[in-house]
């Protein structure tokens, strides 16, 4: 299967067929999606309004642990196999990953600050939260830092695959610890907690934005398959390899 995808022209074709179905798909569940939940969907009986920041802040914690899953395995495929295409997966992942942790920590800390009274706490699923951002932020780093492509791609690819630990510490930190966050309300082994009438707006706005990664993914895959190949079609005229 992988070998299938590893074809960079055959990679190139598949998402510029996806990314306009992905990329408007997500405009039309935005569009449903942000009134319903921003305007239409009641506000919680102890949270008031503030309840909205939800519809942002909870698909994008989801995301930003999807995309570092996406990370870990497109890491796993290339040091592996050595796929390019799988090593440009995760670099498109790693600055979209960041974007959607950051948004997670800057969205749950304005909620924080009226609920909890703090706009920051040392708190279990807050703080592996940080990690994760941190390690999007390493990846990204070492792999800037390291002049050599194959020796930075086998350096952050296990750097990704190492972090792949903290994705269950961040699920089950309000499990595992009794800490300030709350448990989880939505995902979990006996049902969503959340009422049935915040439930489907927040997973309207969990579709639109996972479809707007995606979308964002394979464009970014794409373009860098495409520059990476006129790339080497120049050196190889410049070396007289190439008529």
């Amino acid at each position: 299967m992988w070998s299938a995808f590893a074809n960079p022209e055959r990679f190139e074709r598949l998402a510029a067929r996806l990314v306009p179905w992905f990329g408007w798909g997500a405009v039309i569940l935005f569009a449903i999606g942000l009134p319903w939940a921003l305007i239409f969907s009641p506000p919680d009986y102890q949270q008031g309004d503030t309840v909205r920041i939800m519809y942002v802040h909870v698909p994008s914690a989801w995301l930003s642990m999807a995309a570092y899953a996406g990370l870990g395995g497109a890491s796993f495929v290339y040091f592996i196999w050595r796929h390019n295409i799988a090593d440009l997966a995760a670099q498109a992942l790693a600055p979209i990953g960041a974007v959607f942790a950051f948004l997670t920590l800057a969205t749950g800390s304005l909620w924080g600050r009226p609920m909890w009274g703090t706009w920051w706490e040392w708190d279990a699923r807050l703080t592996s939260m940080l990690v994760l951002f941190l390690l999007y932020l390493g990846y990204m780093a070492l792999r800037a830092a390291i002049e050599d492509e194959r020796l930075a791609a086998r350096a952050g690819a296990i750097l990704a695959m190492a972090g792949l630990i903290n994705l269950p510490v961040i699920k089950f930190s309000v499990d595992w610890w009794n800490t300030l966050h709350q448990p989880a309300s939505v995902i979990r082994l006996d049902g969503p907690t959340i009422h049935a009438s915040q439930l489907w707006p927040l997973l309207v706005m969990a579709l639109a934005f996972t479809a707007l990664m995606t979308a964002l993914v394979f464009m970014n895959v794409r373009n860098m398959s495409l520059a990476k190949r006129a790339e080497a079609r120049a050196r190889r005229k410049i070396e007289g390899g190439d008529s």
